[in-house]
């Protein structure tokens, strides 16, 4: 009897040994990090900057990688099925993760809740509910106005079917009780393009994005698009208090991992990438692109997808949200 116990705890005394060099000998290699979203995007500028100081704590470069395509699933798809070793990760959005599944049932090849493990929080995305500066409105109700007036005529800018910009504006038409029209293009950047181009006259738009184009008055931005005001535009009122009640879109980016990636490694990704957030100057680069921090730990993270999900399921419901 007291052979068994012994073999049991040194066997126990192995595998500890064996998980504590498993995680001090990670990574070996670049650690790749999928991204399914464009680059230049606000999520491609936040991941770009905490992969950054990450990869100096680990001793190993975090090599972004942009996989665009089906409004981010393709990306999604690849991490999901990729080998758990610690060695290709995902940075979703909540886009991705808690709507897409939600509006495209049939096409969606990933279970968000049982193919990735939850790393860490990395920034929110701001968004602003912007027109082109020949639309002759400064205002929500002058916007519901205008485009109540023209059913239909209204362009509005999106980076694709399905991708945040076209299910904010989704939300906004059935709650405000008009119609546009979306103009697809590839990707959020080139989307903000066409906003300040004058090509599509109304946009919900990443402030990131929108950063190069509001001085010079080509984009204006009338309402921010989140449940609560932006700390960078405390004077500008959210869509909900302009006009729309319960109007609540928000876009926030994070870090995962395959499931099935060594406990090990999974918790040293968690802790560098806490500590990478919390050096000097992260915060602060990410609020000059127009960003703004979210360090959230993994187990709040899981509760905000919860959280997210079971208001994508209402809103896609009441809304009748279909991806085109």
């Amino acid at each position: 009897m007291k052979t068994a116990i012994k073999r049991g705890l040194s066997l126990i005394h192995a595998l500890v040994l064996s998980a504590s060099a498993l995680a001090q000998e990670y990574p070996e290699k670049p650690v790749q990090v999928v991204l399914p979203l464009q680059v230049g995007s606000a999520s491609d500028i936040a991941v770009r900057v905490v992969a950054e100081r990450v990869g100096e704590a680990l001793k190993q470069p975090l090599v972004v990688e942009n996989v665009t395509g089906a409004a981010g699933m393709i990306g999604a798809e690849r991490v999901a099925k990729a080998r758990p070793d610690g060695y290709v990760l995902a940075a979703l959005n909540n886009s991705i993760l808690t709507i897409l599944p939600n509006i495209q049932r049939e096409r969606v090849k990933f279970n968000p809740f049982e193919d990735f493990v939850p790393i860490h929080g990395l920034a929110t995305i701001p968004t602003l509910l912007g027109v082109h500066e020949s639309l002759p409105v400064r205002s929500v109700p002058e916007l519901i106005r205008h485009a109540r007036a023209r059913p239909g005529e209204l362009n509005y800018a999106t980076g694709g079917p399905g991708s945040p910009q076209h299910l904010a504006g989704e939300m906004f038409m059935s709650m405000a009780a008009i119609r546009m029209t979306q103009v697809p293009y590839k990707g959020a950047t080139a989307a903000a393009a066409g906003l300040a181009g004058g090509q599509t006259q109304v946009m919900f738009i990443a402030h990131s994005l929108a950063l190069p184009y509001l001085p010079s008055g080509k984009v204006r931005a009338i309402a921010f698009a989140g449940g609560k005001r932006s700390a960078a535009f405390p004077d500008l009122p959210t869509v909900a208090e302009a006009g729309v009640p319960g109007y609540d879109y928000s876009s926030w980016i994070a870090l995962f991992a395959p499931k099935g990636t060594p406990a090990p490694i999974v918790s040293r990704l968690r802790t560098e990438t806490a500590r990478a957030l919390a050096l000097p100057g992260v915060k602060e680069r990410l609020e000059k692109s127009g960003l703004e921090l979210w360090a959230l730990g993994h187990e709040e993270l899981a509760s905000v997808m919860r959280e997210d999900n079971a208001r994508w399921v209402r809103v896609v419901r009441e809304a009748d949200i279909k991806a085109e």
